[in-house]
């Protein structure tokens, strides 16, 4: 055999073994609007006012932001451990009775990601298998159920967690961050309590998991349209890459094969990582400022516009 037959044989080879990976199956344009609206409703002015809004960015491969525009424009850029991006405002000049409005607009596209699952071998990457707030991956119940539903690889392991909290969980609109652990009892969950509780049980099994926060166009019958903060999360599964899923909206059975490694161009993300040290505790946005005795502040608008625009 030549040496040019056997390397036409190895990439014949290589070319027919399933491999994996993920590819762009289409794309949505959008315009979001932000808005944010502080009212003074006190006698007094706050010695220090601080508002940290969460920007929306590019993130391979799922979307991609052709313009941003941010209103008031006197802000400060910051970074923080995820790569997550905020506008930092100052508003401690602020009068008694009046109002401070902050409008973001941006312009994005948003991919459909679909992915191809080979055999499921190969390298992983380092980090994101650690217990965290809200995601107790280390808890003892949550580490017997990730070893009792665990499969032989990866790929088997997320889809038995995937089915499971599908399965078990009852949705719920709590108000609430209550973790993972939580979802052992009777409260019901939302989507955060069902993200917390995949990447928990994917972490127990050291398979990295991280969580996403961001926000759910909804398009109707009617052409009606609204939008929904959201929350769901990425495995990382050998020979595939980062693989999307939102176990909330795959909880009904008609359903449950559309959201599991398959990334819909409706999810808009927002930040990464389930406690972002910048938003202390929040989503999306953090508000702080000094009351002194009379002074009274309230974030009196918050709301999101979002058009489809092709």
């Amino acid at each position: 055999m030549t040496k040019r037959i056997f390397l036409f044989l190895i990439f014949m080879l290589t070319a027919c073994t399933p491999q994996g990976g993920s590819e762009i199956a289409s794309t949505r344009r959008y315009r979001v609007t932000q808005t944010i609206e502080l009212l003074n409703y006190g006698e007094g002015t706050p010695e220090k006012q601080f508002l940290w809004v969460a920007l929306i960015r590019s993130i391979a491969p799922y979307q991609a932001v052709h313009s941003r525009t941010i209103s008031p424009s006197n802000y400060t850029l910051l970074t923080d451990e995820y790569g997550n991006e905020y506008a930092e405002f100052d508003f401690s000049a602020h009068p008694p009775g009046t109002k401070f409005t902050v409008t973001i607009e941006y312009e994005l596209s948003v991919n459909e990601v679909t992915y191809e699952f080979g055999a499921c071998q190969g390298e992983s990457v380092s980090g994101y298998t650690q217990a965290e707030l809200h995601i107790e991956a280390n808890n003892p119940q949550i580490v017997g159920l990730a070893n009792a539903l665990a499969g032989k690889t990866p790929c088997e392991s997320v889809r038995a967690f995937y089915d499971h909290v599908g399965d078990t969980l009852t949705y719920h609109y709590n108000h609430n961050d209550w973790g993972a652990q939580a979802t052992f009892g009777a409260m019901g969950a939302d989507c955060t309590e069902y993200a917390d509780l995949m990447i928990a049980l994917s972490r127990a099994e050291g398979i990295p998991a991280r969580y996403f926060e961001g926000l759910l166009f909804l398009q109707g019958t009617n052409a009606e349209l609204a939008e929904v903060e959201h929350a769901w999360l990425d495995v990382y599964l050998p020979g595939v890459g980062w693989t999307a899923m939102d176990p909330t909206l795959g909880r009904h059975a008609n359903e449950r094969e559309l959201y599991f490694g398959h990334y819909t161009p409706d999810h808009i993300i927002v930040t990464e990582g389930r406690s972002p040290s910048t938003l202390r505790g929040s989503s999306y946005l953090t508000h702080l400022y000094w009351r002194g005795n009379s002074t009274k502040i309230k974030i009196s608008v918050l709301d999101w516009d979002i058009v489809l625009l092709e």
